[in-house]
């Protein structure tokens, strides 16, 4: 029995109307519903992300279906502060006056 976790992508789903996105369940996982701008954050396994987007397209309660750009946002900033930051003279003066 061996664990294998799936890759999955989130989508944004536009719809006209919030009373039939209940129904987006049998596509994915609903993450999130906004009721002010009518939209539904999705998630889907990356394996059957064309497949599910053409079946979304055609639903005739979806206004439009947008990838996510989350997954190709970086996350990991810990290298560059260190290496970019470095300290102005005023900086170093605020320093030796709080240390003193």
């Amino acid at each position: 029995m061996d664990f294998k976790i799936n890759e999955r992508q989130s989508i944004i789903v536009y719809l006209y109307h919030l009373k039939n996105s209940k129904q987006l369940r049998r596509y994915g996982t609903i993450h999130y519903v906004s009721r002010r701008m009518k939209y539904v954050v999705l998630y889907i396994d990356r394996s059957a992300m064309s497949e599910t987007l053409k079946k979304l397209k055609e639903i005739r309660f979806v206004k439009r279906v947008a990838l996510s750009p989350r997954s190709n946002i970086k996350i990991n900033f810990g290298d560059e502060v260190g290496t970019t930051y470095k300290l102005t003279e005023e900086d170093r003066e605020k320093y030796r006056s709080n240390k003193e």
